[in-house]
């Protein structure tokens, strides 16, 4: 049930919502949502990576096989989404104050960006630098937060550790450690936040439906980080301790 909820919370924070139940009802069912149908194959369009193991264990062995894994599992996310998916932006894109690379600059930033993959040693930070390294070069006109955390989890998958699931109660967290990083060189806060988050998706129950969601439920996973006050995402807590 992993893959359902990484799927269902990895398009939540990023505005594409449905309840738990609608969200089951597209990845289960396929039955889309009525005058949202864009929006359930993007559900559909997640789901169906990262709950492919082999897919999910794939990484390119030079930087065209990174550009090319990269545009091909966005063509698949965004699939709902025919005149963008799987094809780097044209036009420049602002998020705030942060102003992202230049349309014309992707690719090379892209290839310059995998090549320092090299100088790291483990699956955790290549986790962590892949994710901050398309979230921030920002290749799409939209799903660049989806299609990072599926490179980041990519990493994970292939050095056999757990995923990274970013639930809707760790939202804000989430994005200001992105922002923290992006606009003041600092790391300290997004590594930190990374580390809990694997720590956290690794303790989850996600042997069925409802122990996950209990699980999740019990953690605050699903409060909405824009109400106060604001809950704390915690970690399960087990009956022996």
């Amino acid at each position: 049930m992993q893959a359902f909820w990484e799927a269902y919370f990895s398009n939540y924070i990023e505005g594409t919502t449905f309840t738990v139940d609608e969200a089951k009802s597209i990845v289960f069912d396929s039955a889309l949502i009525a005058n949202r149908t864009a929006d359930s194959h993007d559900i559909l369009g997640t789901y169906s990576i990262v709950a492919d193991t082999d897919e999910m264990s794939r990484t390119a062995a030079d930087p065209d096989e990174f550009l090319d894994l990269l545009r091909a599992r966005h063509a698949t996310l965004m699939g709902g989404r025919p005149e963008i998916a799987g094809s780097f932006r044209t036009l420049p894109n602002q998020a705030g104050m942060t102003l992202f690379v230049e349309p014309g600059l992707v690719a090379g930033t892209l290839r310059e960006g995998w090549r320092r993959l090299a100088e790291l040693d483990t699956a955790w930070e290549r986790a962590v630098y892949m994710m901050f390294l398309v979230s921030d070069v920002h290749p799409f006109a939209d799903g660049n937060g989806r299609i990072a955390r599926v490179m980041m989890n990519a990493e994970l998958v292939a050095g056999h550790q757990s995923k990274i699931i970013v639930p809707t109660g760790f939202r804000i967290d989430y994005l200001n450690a992105l922002r923290r990083l992006s606009r003041d060189d600092d790391p300290s806060v997004y590594i930190k936040a990374l580390r809990f988050l694997h720590d956290h998706t690794a303790q989850i129950d996600w042997t069925t439906h409802d122990t996950a969601e209990a699980d999740l439920r019990s953690t605050n996973a699903f409060e909405e980080t824009n109400d106060a006050p604001r809950l704390r995402l915690l970690r399960p807590v087990r009956p022996n301790g």
